[in-house]
């Protein structure tokens, strides 16, 4: 079986990239309905309006063999390896009683771990920021005036919780905001025929088909029906069973599970 080739595709524009283009007219050459199209694009992470761009700008190229399998070329959106810009300073205090929006980065629940990278701001107090500081082995970070920290752990809103209790006994209304800037201490692995085996950084929310595309796709002998995923759990070792080929067709997306930190997937030769 030839090599699958995974690429990139460029960030969302108005006009959708070529390699979309190219393979909605596979797919549409193969006989998939506008239906499985965009459920397929959109399990590979494209959003709604441009998969509909691209369908509107598929035509069917005559010149392409109607025998070239649908999974040859699979565009996707590049995932973010590090967390969104972060503002310079903590969010103000509400005035209404309500606890103000503030972007952490990542969802509230992650937890931070030994290499991240954060942002802590306190509100009207840039003497006692710290615009990044990277989470040490031993889980902990310097604060001014309080000194260290453990923050590995916690979630964002506990490590805020954390420091604006030991800032209290310095200053009055203390507000702090802990922004993830970058995720360093989530991985998952990568093991068999793929191109880039070995470790490969964690992003929140990756699926399997995303991970097997940041290794750079599966190779020639890899055998696409075989691949699985392992996972620990309180001490416990599983097993889930993943299609390639299935899933890049839009068959049983439910296989196409979110990775946790650990995972390991393994594609036998």
């Amino acid at each position: 079986m030839g090599s699958l080739t995974i690429l990139p595709a460029a960030r969302a524009e108005d006009t959708p990239p070529k390699e979309l283009v190219q393979w909605v007219r596979d797919a549409k050459q193969r006989g998939l309905t506008e239906v499985k199209i965009r459920q397929q694009a959109r399990g590979l992470g494209w959003s709604a309006a441009m998969v509909d761009k691209a369908i509107a700008d598929g035509a069917p190229n005559p010149s392409k063999p109607k025998d070239q399998p649908v999974g040859s070329l699979i565009p996707r959106p590049q995932p973010e390896t590090s967390a969104p810009a972060i503002s310079p300073a903590a969010a103000p205090p509400a005035t209404d009683g309500t606890e103000p929006a503030v972007n952490r980065g990542v969802p509230d629940d992650y937890l931070i771990g030994a290499g991240d990278t954060l942002h802590v701001a306190v509100w009207k107090e840039p003497e006692l920021s710290l615009p990044s500081v990277v989470v040490r082995p031993d889980g902990r970070i310097t604060v001014p005036v309080i000194k260290d920290v453990e923050v590995a752990g916690l979630t964002p809103p506990q490590a805020e919780k954390l420091i604006t209790n030991a800032l209290m006994k310095y200053i009055t209304d203390a507000n702090v905001t802990v922004v993830v800037s970058a995720i360093n201490s989530k991985k998952v692995y990568l093991i068999g025929a793929v191109r880039k085996e070995g470790p490969l950084p964690y992003t929140y929310r990756m699926s399997v088909i995303q991970a097997l595309s940041e290794a750079g796709g599966l190779t020639e002998y890899a055998k696409r029906k075989k691949i699985y995923i392992l996972r620990t759990e309180n001490g416990r070792e599983y097993r889930l069973d993943f299609n390639y080929e299935e899933a890049v067709r839009g068959e049983r997306m439910e296989q196409n599970v979110v990775l946790v930190p650990g995972d390991t997937i393994v594609i036998p030769h």
